[in-house]
C-alpha cells in the first residue's frame, strides 16, 4: 500500500527528474567500476530477487533497459487507451533477465531507454485515470503510476549497482 501511495502522490515532473538523476548515477557507477562485466554477489536487498543477486554492472544496466522499454510501452499504450502488447506484455519473471555476456553496449542502451521514456511521456497528455494494467506485485496501475514506477524501479537497483561498483 505504501508503494502505491508513493506512486500516486508523485508528479510527472518529479518522476522525470528522478529518472534523469538516477540515469546519471548509474553512469557514474559504471565509470568507477573496475570491470563492468564482473559479476558480484550482493547481500539480500529489498526489491532484488534471489535470482538477481549475482550480476555485473552491465547486467544491471541491461535489466533496467529491458524493464524501462517495457514500462514505456505500457505507459504509452494506457495513455492512448490501448491494451499493452509487445514490449508491454512481457513476462516480468523471465523476460527481464539480462544476458551473462552483457557488455559495454549496455551503457548506451540504458541511457537511450531512459531518454526515450522521458521523450515519450512528455508527448502524452493524460496519465492519471487511464485504463489500467497489472503490476506483478503491486496490482493495477494507470499510466501515471506506471510512469512513476519507472523511476521507482531504477531506484530499487541503485544500491545493488553501488555495491557491485564499489567491489575492487
Amino acid at each position: 500500500m505504501v508503494v502505491r501511495t508513493v506512486l500516486t502522490l508523485s508528479t510527472r515532473q518529479a518522476a522525470e527528474a528522478k529518472s534523469m538523476r538516477l540515469r546519471d548515477c548509474y553512469l557514474e557507477l559504471a565509470a568507477q567500476a573496475v570491470d563492468g562485466a564482473r559479476t558480484v554477489r550482493v547481500p539480500a536487498m529489498a526489491g532484488i530477487d534471489e535470482n538477481m543477486r549475482e550480476w555485473s554492472i552491465f547486467m544491471i544496466l541491461e535489466h533496467n533497459a529491458i524493464v524501462n522499454r517495457s514500462i514505456t510501452s505500457i505507459v504509452v499504450s494506457l495513455a492512448r487507451g490501448e491494451q499493452p502488447s509487445g514490449l508491454g506484455a512481457i513476462n516480468p519473471k523471465t523476460d527481464v533477465m539480462p544476458s551473462p555476456a552483457a557488455g559495454s553496449a549496455q551503457l548506451e542502451a540504458f541511457c537511450s531507454s531512459v531518454d526515450e521514456h522521458v521523450t515519450a511521456v512528455r508527448a502524452l497528455k493524460k496519465l492519471r485515470g487511464t485504463r489500467t494494467w497489472p503490476h506483478p506485485v503491486f496490482g493495477d496501475f494507470d499510466a501515471h503510476k506506471w510512469n512513476s514506477m519507472f523511476a521507482f524501479h531504477l531506484g530499487l537497483h541503485l544500491p545493488q549497482a553501488r555495491y557491485v561498483a564499489e567491489i575492487k
